[in-house]
């Protein structure tokens, strides 16, 4: 088991919950913008949010990012440790340094010196794009290792031990193992991810099936599926990966099964309105969702999910905790869907999601 850093009120390692993180793509400078992304990121389920620190001026807006948002701050620092040390003084609540990016030891001391003081944790954060080649050669597995080993000694040296470690990889195989290799060598705490995996639907396969992998090993406390588009894409997808392995209840799970000639309804279309819906609303409780299109197994689907709708050549019927309570139309069932959901909610109000 990993040790326990603290990154704001959020607790990492040790056996605590795996926390989702994302990054904001606004200018940092833009504290509006960048608050409102944040907001943003955070209703979407988002545990803990890093902003990229490229200048001085984004490093001087940390402080007052950090007095008007509620989840923990992130510094993403690269080459100028000067902006390290700002990013301390504004309070953030972790950073994150690239080994390869700023290679003077004596620089990578005055950080550590000064985030033991605050005690706030560093995360090494390894990429395979940025790692020394003249001392660790190619990007393999034991380099990406050897690179954030060395980062470790170089902090360690200065009595700084509030680390974690990430080793990513746009090549998953390399990615899984290098988790691997690291994971038997430290017991600091494990940020997990598929660093530049891609366009939303790519990079959502790349990540799941690297970062899952791994969490279903047990490797991992604290990860960022890293995606072209939307952050809150991101947040959605790693959710969507811990409710895949059972590591976390949030929100709503909608159960579908794929189409087929069987089918009786518009399963598509209406699954997608159900989404629709759905996501427009504030507050569900965990709650299984299915949404079926024969009678082959949806009954029995339906019956085992918290609400659910089995179709059928003439409509469907309606299922709420296991019991069928009443027959439906093609064109009622999302409304009568939704409004079993709403029962559901008010029913278990309170219930962390």
């Amino acid at each position: 088991m990993t040790k326990q850093i603290h990154i704001g009120g959020i607790t990492v390692g040790g056996g605590a919950p795996v926390s989702v993180q994302s990054m904001t793509n606004t200018p940092t400078r833009d504290v509006g913008a960048t608050v409102a992304q944040i907001e943003r990121l955070q209703a979407a389920g988002c545990d803990i949010v890093r902003v990229a620190v490229p200048d001085a001026e984004a490093a001087q807006a940390l402080g007052e990012i950090k007095s008007r948002i509620a989840i923990p701050l992130v510094a993403d620092i690269h080459f100028d440790y000067r902006l390290a040390l700002t990013a301390i003084e504004q309070g953030v609540d972790k950073l994150r340094l690239n080994p390869g990016n700023i290679k003077d030891p004596e620089k990578i001391g005055m950080i550590a010196d000064a985030a033991g003081e605050r005690g706030i944790p560093i995360r090494i954060g390894v990429n395979a794009g940025s790692i020394d080649r003249k001392r660790y050669g190619e990007p393999t597995p034991e380099a990406l290792v050897q690179s954030a080993l060395d980062e470790a000694r170089l902090l360690e040296s200065r009595g700084f031990a509030d680390i974690a470690i990430s080793l990513k990889s746009f090549d998953v195989p390399t990615t899984i193992e290098a988790y691997r290799l690291i994971s038997r060598r430290v017991d600091y705490p494990l940020h997990l991810g598929v660093t530049e995996a891609g366009l939303a639907w790519q990079g959502t396969i790349r990540s799941a099936i690297g970062i899952g992998a791994m969490l279903a090993e047990g490797i991992g406390d604290t990860f960022r599926v890293s995606l072209t588009a939307d952050p809150v894409e991101e947040v959605k997808v790693g959710l969507e990966i811990l409710k895949s392995l059972n590591l976390r209840q949030h929100g709503y799970t909608i159960i579908s099964c794929p189409t087929c000639a069987r089918c009786g309804i518009a399963l598509v279309s209406v699954a997608a309105e159900i989404d629709r819906r759905l996501s427009a609303m504030v507050g569900i409780p965990p709650i299984k969702i299915a949404v079926m299109g024969c009678a082959v197994n949806g009954p029995g689907e339906a019956k085992d999910a918290d609400v659910g709708v089995a179709g059928s050549q003439d409509g469907g019927v309606i299922f709420c905790e296991g019991r069928a309570i009443r027959k439906v139309t093609e064109g009622e069932m999302v409304d009568e869907l939704i409004a079993e959901v709403v029962k559901f909610s008010e029913r278990n109000a309170g219930e962390g999601s």
